[in-house]
């Protein structure tokens, strides 16, 4: 799912796309991005541990620096996937990001059949942030 919205993104040439792994992101990483879009497998009813790491990790040191930040959510579903867009809108709503996508929810045995959607999901975020809509 990352991998097509990434690249769907990087195909309009609007924007620069970096996609990182949340072990490997960084505050330095969020202060140096326009947006986000934060993907997770839903794993226990909530995201991954690793995104709440990175969240745990940057939350307090990005306090009052990214406010107004547009974001959007994309979420593997082995279940019903809720619990990890929740868990995320609440962390969201910390930093003070306001959300601009509906959240892309994709159960585990769709994938295949719904990377259009993501392909979407990347070319909206890249093409309205380009456009100043964010």
């Amino acid at each position: 799912m990352a991998q097509a919205i990434a690249d769907a993104a990087r195909q309009t040439d609007a924007v620069e796309v970096r996609c990182k792994n949340a072990q490997d992101a960084s505050l330095d990483d969020l202060l140096a991005a326009d947006a986000y879009l934060f993907g997770t497998p839903e794993t226990f009813g909530s995201m991954a541990g690793l995104l709440k790491d990175f969240f745990e990790r940057t939350f307090y040191p990005a306090q009052g620096l990214l406010v107004g930040r547009p974001y959007a959510i994309f979420v593997c579903a082995g279940n019903d996937g809720h619990g990890a867009i929740r868990s995320i809108h609440s962390i969201a709503r910390g930093y003070g990001w306001k959300e601009v996508q509906a959240p892309l929810l994709v159960p585990s045995q769709q994938i295949d059949s719904r990377l259009q959607d993501c392909e979407e999901l990347g070319t909206t975020m890249a093409l309205a942030l380009s456009m100043g809509l964010y």
